[in-house]
């Protein structure tokens, strides 16, 4: 009996000290993340970055008696290790897994705040398919940022030269180049691109920006203040998977955000990174393929959601 007890003992003290581990571990990674993605207001290229490195998730104990790793610290070291190669040596990746989407938008709004969009402007719109008679009625999420394509129709139908394809896979607005001409807009098959007419979402309720409206977006790694009505504003403007982010070693705000775990980042380059393995799958598909653009967000197909 006395052996029974001790027995007894010595697990309840190791489910303690496993969900001792655990608290500590979604608290650390739970500050890093709000961190990263309320940075406060900067000035200029070297400042955005400051901000930006200041803000990194800390090197944290992955597992920490947990039984089972979060994939965000899997996809925290595939980005990690790509980063350490040379530009033109990776490509950045994306895979959403349509039967993990629950349609809560919580990436959306996440990368509003995190790219201090304005009225009109939605780099990661979630698009509802519902199919069905009721009481017989399936619905799926379909999360759409930019698709990065191989070979983008926005960077060709752009006469001011704006967009370019950068080595890593990332499709790019220069907005010291654009010129406003909208031209690249209807040319994008997935209708990723919006423009930015400068309209403040405090023009709805003051006449006046709201406080986090005057924020600096950090886009491409140079702090632009729309409250100084300079660039963005008169640009077109679209998802570019948060690169001031990775840049840094954070993973995109979209990817932190998902609370269902539906959507998954890394180098495609590098065989062991968990996108790679995810488009090897055989229910692999993408967007309207049959435009030939070749896009770098893949989907993974299961059974609609009921």
């Amino acid at each position: 009996m006395r052996e029974n007890q001790e027995t007894e003992i010595a697990q309840d003290s190791a489910v303690i000290d496993r969900n001792e581990d655990r608290r500590r571990f979604l608290a650390k990674f739970a500050s890093a993340t709000f961190a990263g993605l309320v940075a406060p207001a900067v000035t200029g290229e070297a400042r955005a970055l400051e901000v930006a490195q200041a803000v990194r998730v800390p090197d944290v104990p992955l597992y920490s008696g947990l039984d089972e790793e979060d994939v965000l610290g899997r996809m925290d070291r595939d980005l990690r290790r790509a980063l350490q190669k040379p530009v033109d040596q990776r490509n950045w990746t994306m895979v959403i897994d349509l039967e993990k989407c629950v349609g809560c938008q919580g990436c959306t709004i996440a990368c509003i705040q995190e790219n201090k969009l304005p009225p009109g402007i939605v780099y990661r719109p979630v698009r509802e398919e519902v199919k069905g008679t009721y009481p017989n009625v399936a619905k799926r999420f379909t999360p759409q940022p930019c698709m990065q394509c191989d070979d983008p129709p926005c960077a060709r139908a752009c006469k001011a030269k704006a967009i370019e394809k950068r080595p890593d896979g990332i499709v790019k607005i220069d907005y010291e180049k654009c010129e406003a001409l909208k031209t690249c807009i209807p040319a994008c098959p997935y209708q990723a691109i919006g423009f930015d007419a400068g309209g403040f979402w405090g023009d709805y309720v003051s006449g006046e920006p709201e406080a986090y409206e005057k924020l600096d977006s950090l886009e491409y790694g140079q702090a632009r203040s729309r409250a100084a009505k300079g660039a963005p504003i008169d640009k077109a403007r679209k998802c570019q998977f948060c690169l001031h982010r990775i840049s840094s070693g954070l993973l995109p705000a979209c990817v932190l955000s998902c609370m269902g775990r539906a959507t998954f980042f890394g180098d495609q380059f590098d065989p062991d990174s968990l996108v790679a393995q995810l488009i090897r799958q055989p229910n692999v598909m993408r967007l309207k393929e049959e435009a030939g653009t070749n896009p770098l967000v893949y989907y993974l197909e299961g059974r609609m959601q009921s």
